[in-house]
């Protein structure tokens, strides 16, 4: 894992310092001294490898506070092997460090992916670290094991099919709103489900046994629904009246002027980081049905009349 120049020493150094210790003793890591890592075979599981990166001023705020970051990096790929229903032990990451993150902010990066990399039972195996003018980037692989043919995929809709989502479905756009000041959050939940979202890694063994397909909600629930449609062929139908929303987002719906286009706010607003799925039949507890998977093309409602979109949901490019 070797890279930038360490305000307190060589690379190698800070690298021995702030990450062995997050290997947690993977015996293929080897102690990060190495340019490689082995990853050994699970007879009767496939490998599944998932991949993402954050950006400052683009993921997160500028100033955010260094462990948050490193936290949340693990948490989104962790929600993408959730959404396979892949089971995670390892990952890789790779640092640039800008100016503003001398030892203090470092430390605290190291110790926040340390604390969930110990929640999640995941081990960093390697990585690189280098330095940048800025601004801070990480990205992050995450690895899982899966049954052998069975990861759960975006294809694998039939036409039919309930389409249902898990948890709630709003909060990580409205937590960018309360972190800007644009929002009232008295009790701060609208703020921790964007810092923080949950990987919805115990829905795996629902997933694998009852879901056609699944993705996660990270750019936006009609986005990510209809991702699933595009790739299994077929069209998306959802109705916005059934989309399930915690008590902060309800409370801020009800104040809005115009309900459906505060709908399709909360629905294309990504950062959720649940699951959005389908079934052959009623969905599994924990679900809540939202829709179907019809022919073609992607129809969203709201008192049941179609509403336009004209974005399905956050876009890089």
């Amino acid at each position: 894992m070797p890279g930038a120049k360490s305000p307190t020493g060589d690379e190698f150094s800070e690298i021995a310092r702030l990450f062995r210790p997050l290997t947690g003793g993977a015996p293929g890591a080897f102690d990060l001294m190495d340019d490689a890592a082995i990853v050994p075979q699970r007879p009767g599981f496939d490998l599944v490898i998932t991949k993402d990166a954050m950006v400052e001023g683009v993921h997160f705020q500028v100033g955010e506070a260094p462990d948050l970051i490193a936290r949340k990096l693990l948490r989104v790929n962790l929600s993408d092997l959730a959404a396979k229903a892949a089971e995670p032990f390892g990952c890789f990451l790779a640092v640039a460090w800008p100016p503003t993150f001398g030892p203090a902010e470092r430390e605290a990066f190291a110790k926040g992916l340390g604390k969930d990399l110990a929640a999640y039972d995941v081990a960093l195996l390697g990585g690189d670290t280098v330095s940048t003018p800025g601004p801070f980037t990480a990205s992050l692989t995450a690895l899982g094991w899966v049954p052998e043919g069975r990861m759960v995929r975006r294809a694998g809709a039939s036409y039919g099919d309930v389409l249902a989502v898990s948890g709630t479905i709003g909060d990580g756009v409205l937590g960018l709103a309360a972190v800007k000041g644009e929002i009232a959050d008295p009790d701060g939940w609208l703020a921790g489900r964007l810092r923080l979202p949950a990987p919805r890694l115990d829905l795996s063994e629902t997933l694998l046994e009852h879901a056609r397909a699944a993705a996660d909600v990270s750019d936006g629930l009609i986005a990510d629904a209809g991702h699933i449609g595009e790739a299994s062929g077929l069209g998306i139908s959802l109705d916005l009246d059934e989309m399930p929303l915690s008590p902060s987002a309800g409370t801020w719906l009800d104040a809005q002027p115009d309900r459906a286009a505060a709908l399709l706010r909360l629905a294309t607003g990504g950062d959720d980081y649940e699951v959005v799925a389908a079934f052959s039949g009623s969905p599994p507890e924990g679900f809540t049905a939202i829709g179907e998977v019809v022919g073609a093309g992607m129809e969203v409602r709201v008192d049941g009349r179609p509403v336009k979109i004209t974005e399905r949901g956050w876009r890089h490019l």
